[in-house]
């Protein structure tokens, strides 16, 4: 029979529309292998569903897709043996649909001006292939059992056309794309193969790219040792049932363990895990896994992956996944959640805020699970997740709503306590005179301890809140707890740290308490230390250094660029400097012979003090050691 040949214009009203494609449509020139054989998916299961219903009742046969390349030839080809395309149906799917759907992106794109705004429904997918091909050929033979005849439709990327009878034994399409010039980077087995594992790698059907080696074990020899041979078997690039497509019923712990080595070959293993299932009111499937993350806060974002139909789409999912989540590993999958037309940008709308809120309620979920399942364990991990929690508390409402219950305050002897409970333990002794509780806490238990055991001996408990969200995390705590302040353990003289109506007596009159303050302004001579003689417990240290919580927390805004704080960061540390009248040093400072001696001994009270919280170096630390030498020998 003869061929019958048919040509002519694609209708659309412009002849720019392959420059914009190229241009504008997808800056990743890799994801047209995507999209073939993301199509190609789509015909094999479109296949599947009219054999489920009766609609096709032939053998469905081995329905892998293949990718093939010819180097020599300049050729990549993507094959299917899916539902198949009859010429009528090639003229209306890839000469009429697409290119309307073109047509209007064409004027989308006018009166937006950047290609990330437009929503992708324009069916442009196949049309990517002319972003690194000079001519496209499709050869379809379709399922249907009256269908005998295959068709070929071939375009150089204007809008003609040529479509003609082809020779073709079986059902399914062919997409031959003739390599353009520019482009030849394609016709690389390892980029091919690259582009394939990153964007296919959990296809819902075995893609085929070439063949590997591997070997086989071949019986035994004389001696019962085994016997292996060299067989080459299809490389099929993908897994078609990932984790999160099977139901969690079915699953144990060791598949996800080994599910999240596939994903992150070098990592420890996580912490747990959330496997999320919805199909109302959106469509969400996929697995979160809850890594170690400790206080350094190397923040590995981008380690969560969007797929749509297990078609990998991106790693950057900050618009569906709320951002104190954000370190968290695993696989999403959704149809439900709109991309542009390049499917590169997500595009911000109800569903995909709806997603995000049922992804923080499930986090909350999980953890409150575990927290009321094994307290102990809970506690242990504690320090792995606490940064995600606290995160959470800090930059979402409903999330501290929820988290309340579990979140946990460490204090500095290793012990746990809830919101509830902390408060019920130190609301007796740490309630001030305005009826205020004060939590104390130490950002560096190390270098406090010296505030610590102070604190400690006048029976207060102290928490321990050194990582880098808890300057954020105080501040937070503090305006939604009621009636509570929290305050740095440093910020303040023992004495002084919970105000009460009761006061310790001092043992100097007025006129001593001037004379030890001008002695110690001679001994300092540092405006930036704000001195105070005050009435405080023998016990405690001659000389104490403090910076308000106020000046404290102004500071760690400035650092942070807070705004309206911005000027402080150019300020001078401002101290203050409290003065123990009731220590015996202070007697031994009076009673020395002479002002100079005087003046030494409260020198050496105040180097002591700067000492102790390592703000003495230099010149002053030497002279510190000398004065220190002499004084022992006298």
């Amino acid at each position: 029979m003869a061929a019958v040949t048919e040509k002519g214009n694609i209708s659309i009203h412009t002849e720019n529309i392959f420059p914009i494609i190229k241009k504008f449509l997808y800056s990743d020139h890799e994801i047209f292998l995507r999209e073939l054989v993301s199509n190609a998916v789509d015909a094999t299961q479109k296949l599947k569903k009219l054999s489920s219903i009766g609609e096709f009742s032939g053998e469905l046969g081995d329905l892998t897709i293949e990718v093939k390349f010819d180097k020599k030839e300049k050729t990549i080809t993507v094959s299917d043996k899916g539902i198949g395309m009859t010429a009528d149906e090639i003229k209306k799917y890839i000469n009429q649909i697409a290119f309307s759907g073109a047509t209007e992106f064409v004027e989308k794109f006018k009166d937006k001006g950047d290609a990330k705004d437009i929503i992708g429904r324009f069916g442009l997918g196949f049309y990517s292939a002319f972003m690194v091909a000079d001519k496209v050929e499709i050869i379809s033979r379709s399922f249907k059992a009256d269908e005998t005849e295959a068709a070929r439709w071939e375009c150089d990327g204007s809008t003609e056309f040529e479509l003609t009878e082809a020779i073709k034994q079986d059902r399914g399409t062919d997409v031959i794309l003739h390599i353009n010039n520019d482009s030849e980077e394609f016709l690389d087995e390892f980029r091919l193969k690259g582009i394939l594992e990153k964007y296919c790698k959990f296809l819902p059907v075995e893609v085929k790219f070439g063949t590997k080696e591997e070997s086989v074990e071949d019986g035994v020899d004389k001696d019962g040792k085994p016997q292996y041979k060299t067989v080459t078997k299809d490389r099929i690039i993908n897994n078609p049932s990932p984790l999160w497509t099977k139901s969690p019923k079915e699953l144990k712990d060791e598949d996800y363990l080994n599910f999240y080595k596939e994903l992150y070959p070098f990592s420890e293993d996580p912490l747990f895990w959330i496997h999320l299932n919805v199909d109302y009111p959106f469509n969400l499937t996929g697995i979160l896994y809850f890594p170690k993350v400790k206080n350094d806060f190397e923040i590995q974002k981008n380690k969560i992956q969007l797929y749509s139909r297990q078609v990998f789409i991106t790693d950057e999912v900050k618009d569906v996944v709320p951002d104190f989540l954000m370190m968290l590993h695993g696989i999403l999958d959704s149809p439900d959640i709109p991309l542009n037309v390049s499917r590169s940008y997500l595009q911000s709308d109800a569903n995909v805020k709806k997603i995000s809120q049922h992804i923080t309620k499930k986090v909350a979920d999980k953890l409150s699970e575990l927290f009321k399942k094994d307290r102990k364990d809970f506690e242990k991990k504690w320090d792995d997740i606490n940064i995600f929690v606290k995160y959470g508390i800090i930059s979402d409402e409903k999330f501290y709503d929820r988290a309340k219950e579990f979140s946990l305050l460490k204090n500095v002897d290793g012990q746990y306590f809830t919101f509830d409970e902390y408060r019920e333990k130190v609301k007796v002794n740490q309630t001030d005179k305005n009826d205020q509780v004060i939590y104390l806490y130490s950002s560096n238990p190390g270098k406090q301890d010296s505030f610590i055991q102070a604190a400690k001996n006048k029976g207060y408990d102290v928490l321990n809140l050194d990582g880098v969200l808890d300057s954020h995390y105080i501040n937070s705590l503090e305006q939604k707890l009621e009636k509570t302040q929290i305050k740095r353990v440093d910020s303040e003289t023992a004495d002084k740290l919970i105000e009460k109506d009761q006061k310790s007596e001092s043992v100097l009159s007025q006129e001593e308490q001037d004379q030890v303050k001008g002695l110690f302004e001679k001994a300092i001579n540092n405006k930036n230390m704000t001195l105070a003689v005050e009435a405080m417990s023998p016990d405690e240290l001659p000389v104490v250094i403090t910076m308000s919580e106020f000046m404290r927390r102004m500071k760690d805004m400035a650092k942070l660029g807070g705004g309206g704080y911005s000027f402080m960061g150019s300020m001078p540390d401002n101290y203050n400097v409290a003065i123990n009248g009731n220590h015996a040093i202070v007697q031994k400072i009076l009673k020395a012979e002479n002002e100079d001696q005087k003046i030494t001994l409260a020198k050496q009270a105040y180097d002591l003090a700067l000492l102790s919280q390592n703000m003495l170096t230099g010149a002053d630390l030497t002279n510190f050691i000398k004065r220190s030498v002499t004084l022992t020998a006298q």
